[in-house]
């Protein structure tokens, strides 16, 4: 009779193979148990996509009873195609009457797997294959932690070569992983490996004691699909076993690398590690070079580097991170309201793993950030990453946790320490070879403002290094953008930036939850980059990566490589509702406004984010993309909750108002002025996707105004933009005058700018309901601060005057002629007496050649060494806050 593959073919007279169907009371078991394993839709999405285009044929590498029972629940579940057909498991024994009566009472003695395999496919069902035998107790003896092959696997895979050559639909092996723990193999033997097998070739028993200890990340993972016809067409196999082999190991492989993606490199004791490293050929040149001919030298300097290494080295624990799981849900819950991200950002990261090594490079703000990654790949059973951390978080306890948790720890310096130099060097290079992710802080500490940090080079030198030396394995480095409505540490970051010394951190300082138990700090969002390769950088530099060899070439690859994930991190942050509410709140020209009016200006600061390629988190925005308005009132009582807003609300007419937390439609809100760097450190996490308009519209309203030739504007803008490098992150896709011309006809088409007859440009026609000067005024008011803050620095010159200070206390003087400024009037913001920007400002003014350095303090050039010199430095910068200089 007629097949639907259109290939004539008398059907058996026994169905020799049947879907198999458990008692009720195994099936209650298995929906109790299987329905736990994490399921993702693109997995059934995928597999349901496959059976279209053809028989599907499951292909797991480790025979196991407990992975078939799961599988077939789980298509059973999802309507997937059934298994009719798996070799070598006895399962009569849990359902006798499986293949129907007559085969029950009068089996067939000269029935193979390969007849059963043929009818299953034959017969439009599909089928499961398992590659490999697990060793037994002599096998594990002996050292072969491999498996064994199946006697009849090779069998079964010619019967799969046969049924297609005999059909045109395809036959599509499909690669499933159960991961069962997300320990890594071992490499040896442990008491328990014997009677249960090693972790990476499980028995049935182990299987069940892994699943029950890890059954919240228990994941099924699917790979690369082989379509067998398309193989056997191209394949040009010399004979037919070379044909098994090859499809064998392509099966072994992709496997392989789903379960890797999970459980990482195999597990070797951190001893074995540490001397495996010192004997790396590069280690071993640079002891002997420091320690010449004598070996007594030799054997101290090997000592201090092995005591380096155990400095260094992370010791990841599955025990301590499953307590440290478990103990950092149950408080990260009380504190935040939890952590967006997209699952298929995930995925995405997923896939890149599977290719090679990942570096992942997430902006910094908060300790918290050391763990908001290994908590998501936790969670989505990615490799946990070995994480770079500073050398002051390693004191007690806080130290041996982090270490057992997967940080190393790094020296903040160490320059000119060519052994320690070596032996990082000779880690780092271990980690990359090996396949471990690693994370690294490439600002290297914590940013207190908000705005990202200016890149550290050094240990991603050393990266960059280890996967130039390792080009058989590609390494990838992904930015990170991680983003908080609100800081933990915010407290002690309004301290330093007012002025006061930073507090070394201690057990103290990081474990206050009393504290931070009594606020809620709303929540977490997490955006990934471009994930970007050393060949995608080289050929941005036009040339290739094997042309890169000399020190400066290396210089400018790492260089490169870091602004493009800065940039990358820039350009993926996410707005959040406590950014739009801090950021429309802090430039309002107002002491306090109206909640309404709070709404709508955040909801037209949105729609220029928006405009300009922002994205925004989903609490933020409607599903058609307008703000929502009950996220601003959240945002809001978020920080009124935190007395960072004070909150009044008229109770009508001739009676006075009630001060409240709670926020009404009616209500006023008001910063609370000592607590307004705080909002500011929210709001400075957007600030760099309106810098360019901001300072098109503080350039365009300078006295005498309001209209300005656009080579005049260029040039004031251009002035800005260099006064303000060391602030804010400026775009390094383009030229000054391409982005200049660019955001000049965004402001145009947006009705804040416009030309006249002249070409002089002035206020524009608005839009939103905003008039053009409306919009300029809010362009403008979002760098106040920075304008004022420099002005506070140019102040700060004149003490110069009297000689020579050190930045430290020039710094120092400053700020406290800032807060004088402000107390006088002369100042609008609070936030505007800040220490970075005061730091910020002296190494501008330093470029401008108002200063320079001499035996370590800070001078006056001769060009600027009177009273008069200085009050114009002054005089610019106010002159661009409205103020006449004249």
């Amino acid at each position: 009779m007629p097949r639907p593959d259109g290939v004539c073919q008398r059907m058996p007279k026994r169905e020799l193979t049947r879907e198999y169907e458990p008692n009720p009371a195994l099936r209650a078991l298995y929906k109790r148990f299987f329905d736990r394993i994490q399921v993702d839709d693109a997995w059934v999405q995928g597999v349901r996509s496959l059976a279209s285009e053809g028989s599907v044929v499951y292909v797991l590498r480790s025979l196991n009873f407990i992975d078939f029972l799961a599988l077939d629940h789980l298509t059973k579940r999802f309507a997937l195609p059934q298994i009719r057909f798996a070799q070598d498991l006895g399962l009569w024994i849990l359902n006798p009457m499986g293949k129907g009566w007559l085969n029950a009472i009068f089996p067939r003695r000269d029935l193979k797997p390969s007849d059963e395999l043929a009818d299953a496919l034959t017969r439009g069902g599909s089928a499961l294959l398992f590659l490999k035998r697990p060793p037994g107790v002599l096998d594990v003896a002996a050292g072969g932690s491999h498996g064994r092959g199946l006697t009849e696997g090779d069998d079964l895979v010619r019967t799969l070569m046969r049924v297609q050559r005999e059909r045109e639909r395809p036959i599509l092996l499909v690669p499933q992983v159960f991961v069962w723990s997300k320990e890594p193999d071992t490499r040896g033997t442990g008491s328990f490996d014997f009677v249960l097998g090693p972790r990476e070739w499980p028995s049935p028993m182990r299987t069940v004691g892994q699943f029950l200890y890890n059954y919240k990340h228990v994941a099924l993972k699917s790979g690369a699909p082989l379509d067998l016809a398309a193989f056997l067409r191209d394949a040009n196999a010399p004979s037919e076993e070379v044909a098994v082999r090859r499809i064998t190991y392509a099966m072994l492989g992709r496997l392989e690398r789903e379960r890797r993606s999970v459980t990482g490199p195999a597990e070797k004791s951190p001893d074995r590690v540490r001397m495996e490293i010192l004997r790396s050929p590069r280690l071993r040149t640079i002891i002997r070079d420091l320690a010449g001919e004598k070996r007594s030298d030799r054997y101290v300097i090997t000592a201090r580097a092995l005591g380096m290494l155990r400095e260094l080295q992370a010791t990841p624990d599955m025990a301590a991170i499953k307590a440290l799981e478990a103990i950092f849900v149950r408080v990260f819950h009380r504190i935040y309201a939890g952590i967006e991200y997209e699952k298929s950002e995930i995925e995405r990261i997923r896939d890149a793993a599977k290719q090679g090594s990942l570096v992942l490079l997430p902006s910094h703000k908060s300790h918290i950030d050391y763990l908001i990654l290994s908590y998501v790949f936790n969670e989505s059973n990615l490799q946990l990453p070995l994480i770079a951390a500073g050398e002051n978080l390693n004191f007690f306890p806080i130290g041996a946790i982090f270490r057992r948790s997967g940080a190393f720890f790094i020296r903040r310096s160490f320059k000119g320490d060519k052994l320690y130099t070596a032996v990082v060097d000779a880690y780092i290079r271990r980690l990359i070879r090996d396949g471990y992710p690693i994370e690294l802080f490439l600002e290297g500490g914590r940013s207190r403002t908000g705005k990202l940090l200016s890149p550290k080079f050094g240990l991603l030198n050393m990266i960059v290094d280890s996967a130039l030396a390792v080009p058989q394995r590609t390494t990838y480095f992904v930015p990170v953008s991680i983003g908080y409505e609100r800081i933990i540490e915010s407290s002690s970051y309004v301290d330093e930036m007012a002025g006061g010394e930073k507090k070394k951190e201690d057990a103290t300082d990081l474990l206050r939850t009393p504290e931070v138990l009594r606020h809620r700090y709303g929540r977490i969002n997490l955006q990934f980059g471009q994930i970007l390769s050393l060949s995608e950088i080289a050929r941005e530099l036009g040339t290739e990566l094997g042309s890169i060899s000399s020190p400066a070439k290396r210089r400018a690859l790492v260089t490169r490589l870091g602004n493009r994930v800065m940039d990358e991190i820039n350009q993926v942050t996410a707005v959040t509702p406590g950014a739009l509410t801090s950021m429309a709140l802090l430039c309002h020209p107002r002491r306090g406004m109206a909640f309404t009016d709070l709404v709508d200006r955040s909801r037209q600061l949105l729609s220029v984010l928006l405009a300009v390629g922002a994205r925004a988190t989903a609490t933020a925005v409607t599903p058609s993309g307008t703000l929502r308005a009950e996220a601003i009132r959240e945002a809001a009582q978020m920080y009124a909750d935190a007395e960072l807003v004070d909150v009044h609300t008229p109770l009508g007419e001739g009676v006075k108002e009630k001060r409240s937390r709670a926020i009404e439609d009616e209500s006023i809100l008001t910063p609370v002025e000592k607590k307004r760097l705080v909002l500011d450190n929210s709001k400075n996490i957007i600030i760099h996707f309106f810098v360019e308009r901001s300072l098109v519209a503080v350039a365009a309203r300078v006295p005498p105004g309001p209209r300005v030739d656009e080579d005049t504007l260029r040039e004031r803008v251009r002035a800005l933009s260099r006064m303000f490098k060391h602030e804010f992150r400026f775009r390094a896709d383009a030229p000054f005058d391409a982005i200049f011309d660019e955001t000049l006809l965004a402001m145009q088409e947006d009705g804040a700018l416009s030309r006249d007859a002249s070409g002089a440009l002035g206020p524009g026609a608005g839009s939103g309901g905003w008039s053009g000067p409306e919009w300029l005024e809010l362009y403008a008011s979002l760098v106040t601060n920075f304008f004022e803050g420099y002005r506070v620095a140019a102040r700060g010159l004149a003490l110069l005057l009297k000689g020579p200070a050190t930045e430290k206390d020039l710094v120092k003087k400053s700020l406290a002629l800032g807060n004088r400024m402000f107390f006088a009037g002369e100042l609008s913001r609070r936030e505007s007496v800040s220490k970075p920007l005061v730091e910020n400002a002296v190494r501008s003014f330093l470029d401008q050649g108002y200063l320079h350095k001499h035996d370590g303090k800070l001078q006056l050039t001769d060009t600027f060494a009177a009273q008069q010199a200085v009050a114009t430095i002054e005089s610019k910068i106010a002159l661009y806050l409205g103020e006449d200089s004249e």
